[in-house]
């Protein structure tokens, strides 16, 4: 990461020490290799890779975020549950690409804010589990952890865990964020482009009810550009990529020191999470996160209490930095409005500003008597609303939304404008782990954010 006409400054012998610390602490969701002596030498095949990421987009995308929790924009971050390696195609890559700049035109042209647009994207291939077994009948085999891990087939060789997906994981990230660089570059993005981006994906009601902003767009670049508008920004996007931080010998490999002062970043994307199932105060994951300079965030289920989050604000974000911590609440329709506000009364006795984005996903699984998990859409949205609600109650910013979705016509999620029924789910339920919105419900959902955030209907 050096650039030889700057002077490198090393690292401190006893900040690179410290980055192997969690190696002595308890650690959770971690796989068990057959052969520890593969996994390790996989890891320091990853080591020697060039970066996934640079420390200057690690550092603008902190910048954005500091600005999003003082209200001043709004953090869109989306894609996959989990990456696969045979999803990572131009065709799947562009249509959730596409997915979220329509999400983002929505949000930005409807509530007159900027927007962070950030993909759950070239890196998101490991999952924690509720269980490490998997039992089908009378046959039992370890779970699938995501295609960085083992495979879904159920049979003992896919199943088995295969240090050498680390790799190949990793070459999977590079030509996925190789081709998000050109589509957000190259003038895929550019918003003189609002109506293209709409082709390919079926015709129902979110469309249309798109066409009609992307009309409303139009009309307003034609008569910036007659007014004599420079528009060369409007050529390119700024997009970033983001995973949960799971797989420490994925994770630890990726960790460079950035040549300009001698600090740890991680490479592998610009943000990564910690998970509720591991964000342990005097964990492996927590610790190791305290050492790295990425903008991170943490899941906060409803269970959580206000001295939890204090305390990981103190390990996380000791210095109080704006757009270092970005706490991602996953309460469920049901607890949201109980659960939610006493952290946000608690936050503001504690000198700290993190950003607050809500993940209305993964608080409101159900499973079908088909056997299908799914969710409803009614309680994606009403999550969503009661996310709006408590801030607006408590004078805070809600900051962001966070979303499992996918740029294709899936059938995965309960209701929405073409009202999909248990029925309807077989026809066309594609995802490993959980299920995600479609292109349609995605739509749906930004345009009722942009509402909430504006205050009034679209």
């Amino acid at each position: 990461m050096a650039d030889p006409t700057e002077t490198v400054v090393p690292a401190d012998p006893k900040v690179i020490a410290g980055l192997d610390y969690w190696r002595d602490l308890p650690i959770k969701q971690q796989p068990a290799w057959p052969d520890l002596a593969e996994a390790a030498a996989a890891s320091a095949e990853i080591a020697s890779f060039p970066p996934l990421v640079f420390a200057g987009e690690i550092d603008m995308l902190r910048d954005r975020l500091a600005r999003a929790a003082r209200g001043e924009s709004f953090l869109l971050q989306g894609g996959d549950c989990a990456e696969t390696f045979a999803g990572a195609t131009a065709d799947r890559i562009r249509a959730r690409v596409r997915t979220l700049l329509q999400m983002a035109v929505v949000l930005t042209y409807g509530a007159s804010m900027p927007v962070v647009k950030m993909g759950r994207m070239a890196g998101q291939f490991a999952k924690p589990r509720s269980n490490d077994d998997e039992t089908r009948g009378d046959v039992t085999l370890p779970a699938y952890r995501g295609d960085i891990v083992n495979g879904y087939d159920f049979t003992p060789g896919s199943r088995r865990a295969d240090p050498r997906r680390l790799v190949q994981g990793y070459h999977t990230a590079a030509s996925t964020l190789n081709l998000i660089r050109a589509f957000t570059q190259g003038g895929f993005a550019d918003l003189r482009e609002v109506h293209s981006w709409n082709k390919g994906f079926a015709a129902n009601p979110a469309n249309h009810r798109y066409e009609g902003l992307a009309a409303e767009i139009d009309r307003a670049i034609k008569f910036m550009e007659a007014a004599g508008a420079d528009f060369d920004e409007l050529k390119r996007v700024e997009f970033y990529t983001s995973h949960e931080g799971l797989l420490m010998d994925y994770e630890r490999p990726m960790t460079r020191i950035d040549s300009r002062n001698g600090t740890p970043v991680n490479t592998s994307a610009h943000f990564l999470w910690i998970g509720e199932r591991t964000r342990d105060l005097d964990g492996a994951h927590v610790d190791y996160f305290s050492r790295i300079r990425n903008p991170i965030g943490v899941k906060l289920g409803p269970t959580t209490t206000p001295d939890v989050m204090e305390r990981l604000i103190d390990k996380l974000d000791p210095d109080r930095e704006p757009g270092r911590l970005t706490f991602i609440t996953r309460m469920g329709a049901g607890k949201v409005r109980d659960a939610l506000p006493p952290l946000l009364e608690a936050i503001q006795g504690m000198e700290a500003t993190p950003l607050w984005v809500t993940d209305p996903m993964h608080g409101n699984g159900l499973t079908t008597s088909t056997g299908y998990k799914t969710r409803r859409f009614d309680d994606i949205v009403d999550e969503v609303k009661g996310f709006f609600e408590s801030h607006r109650a408590a004078g805070t910013h809600p900051g962001g939304i966070h979303v499992e979705l996918t740029g294709d016509d899936v059938t995965e999620c309960l209701g929405g404008s073409e009202h999909i029924d248990e029925a309807i789910l077989a026809t066309k339920y594609e995802s490993l782990c959980d299920p995600r919105l479609n292109h349609m419900q995605s739509l749906e959902l930004a345009f009722l954010v942009a509402e909430e955030l504006s205050g009034r209907s679209l």
